[in-house]
């Protein structure tokens, strides 16, 4: 193995930080616009990012432009670790975070678009501060590492390294040979559906601020909001809740999919067999949800603080306050597609609606929408292998001589991949259970953990480890994480990280094998 390459990690750090600092300046005349006193700390937060990433990439500007596979590991995890450390400059300067382990977690909640906050009144934060916690979900959606691939291809860098780490799904499509291309297809489709969305939201009744910053988390699968209520504040405008399921779905769906969508190639996109399996899981989980919520859910009940709720409900029989049809579809899905995708807005507490629901919704925080999208979770794809590999082991009992393989989109899957989900579907569980464990007694009030800590610990794990953002317990929906001990923040913090970099990338670190020179 050859000696690790030091000097392009830091240099390729230098370029990420600079990209960064041109994000935060486009905060700064959105800031300017509504006269804040924070413009001055975004424009700072921006100069310092800048100097800090120029003197990286400047200092390291004469190496081996070579990306190994460890360089690529190392680039992609610490870029991703340099990126919300200077993220958090623009809540600390401007005063509207002021501890530095609150920053972090909103931060990394942001590039990681996870939807976790620890903000107690949104409402009452600067717009440009707001701008740029949206654009934190923006740039982690697609990917950063994708992003400086796109737009830089001046550096010389091979770039497969790079794109395997940022995307170590068990698949991995391309539209165009070179990766360059590929991320800049990829970039297009998603600046184009992003401002579709936006326009789509202006006109549907929100205002243009409101419109972009939600198409921005969006598309990212985030979940970021400007009220407080999330997108229950909508709630009396279902148009503007129907266009945000719509963009919900496109954004758990492989973007090469929505590029073939896009450019007309409909078939192609009908005939992947993930995505089949992720229109019908969505869409038999909403149906199930939305008879339920029709029967037995109570609106009063599920009800976010600011949310307008007047033209969801009505009185039954009993005198019983019940949804309508049509809102229950529509909340159903919303909220199926907002934790499926790992999106996280929130137009209901789903965990108040009946414990059968509650339950589901947990199950559902381990699918994750489709590989190649910006959604978390395991993903659709993992599953579908797991679930016929699984099956097929019953013939293979029968005929114990015969070769049968998993067969997906007509082709059979290499036993090395369905190995590697495996690994990584046991791997994930384990550190799930663990991790509920270690925060059922960091976030325990009375210093025991009672059945209630337990709840939130597992609800957490969950949510943090698949990029959910919403859990249950003390974390609901209509809840923020402001209460969490630093502790508890520092370690979700860590799994947001893991489960957006699909653990392999990051446990790699950890295994000494990885530093030995050969």
């Amino acid at each position: 193995m050859k000696k690790l390459n030091i000097k392009v990690v830091v240099n390729f750090l230098g370029v990420l930080l600079i990209l960064n600092a041109l994000f935060m300046f486009l905060c700064v005349p959105v800031s300017l616009y509504y006269s804040e006193e924070a413009v001055t700390g975004i424009a700072l937060a921006a100069l310092i990012t800048a100097t800090i990433g120029g003197i990286m990439y400047f200092a390291s500007r004469k190496h081996c432009k070579t990306v190994q596979k460890r360089e690529g590991y190392l680039i992609v995890t610490f870029g991703w670790i340099f990126m919300a450390l200077v993220g958090t400059f623009p809540y600390l300067f401007s005063g509207s975070i002021p501890h530095f382990t609150d920053a972090f977690f909103e931060t990394m909640s942001g590039f990681t678009t996870t939807g976790s906050s620890i903000l107690n009144d949104i409402e009452a934060m600067p717009k440009g501060i707001l701008f740029w916690r949206s654009f934190t979900h923006w740039i982690g959606g697609m990917g950063i590492i994708v992003l400086t691939l796109a737009i830089l291809p001046l550096l010389g860098i091979g770039g497969m390294q790079l794109f395997s780490a940022e995307s170590p799904g068990p698949s991995a499509d391309k539209l165009h040979p070179r990766i360059t291309e590929t991320a800049k297809r990829l970039w297009y489709i998603y600046v184009l559906l992003t401002l579709i969305q936006a326009i789509l939201l202006w006109g549907a009744g929100m205002t243009l601020f409101d419109a972009v910053n939600h198409a921005l988390c969006t598309l990212s699968t985030g979940g970021f909001s400007t009220k407080n209520a999330s997108v229950a504040y909508w709630n009396n405008q279902p148009l503007i809740q129907y266009i945000i399921i719509f963009f919900m779905f496109i954004a758990g769906t492989n973007f090469v999919l929505n590029y073939f969508f896009v450019t007309g190639k409909f078939k192609k996109m009908f005939k992947d067999e993930e995505f089949r399996w992720y229109a019908g899981m969505v869409l038999f989980v909403s149906i199930i949800t939305a008879l339920t919520m029709y029967l037995f859910a109570n609106p009063s009940q599920s009800l976010p603080v600011g949310a307008d709720n007047t033209i969801n409900a009505w009185t039954d029989s009993t005198n019983q306050l019940r949804y309508t049809v049509e809102a229950s579809i529509r909340h159903a899905l919303f909220q199926v597609l907002a934790v499926v995708t790992t999106t996280g807005f929130v137009s209901a507490d789903f965990t108040m609606w009946t414990p059968f629901l509650a339950v589901l919704f947990f199950a559902l925080m381990f699918t994750g929408g489709s590989a190649g999208s910006t959604a978390g979770g395991v993903k659709v794809v993992r599953h579908t292998i797991l679930i016929k590999n699984s099956w097929l082991e019953f013939k293979r009992l029968l005929h114990p001589n015969a070769i049968i393989p998993v067969r997906h989109n007509g082709k059979s899957v290499k036993q090395q991949i369905v190995f590697n989900i495996l690994a990584f579907f046991m791997i994930y569980m384990l550190i799930f259970i663990f991790s509920s464990i270690i925060l059922s007694f960091t976030e325990s009030e009375a210093g025991t953990p009672n059945l209630k800590d337990f709840v939130s610990a597992i609800g957490v794990s969950a949510s943090a480890l698949g990029n959910v953002g919403p859990a249950f317990g003390n974390y609901s929906p209509v809840d923020n994480f402001a209460s969490m001990t630093c502790l508890g923040k520092w370690f979700c913090s860590f799994l947001m990280l893991l489960g957006r970099l699909e653990l392999f990338t990051i446990l790699i670190l950890f295994t000494p094998f990885f530093w030995r020179k050969n």
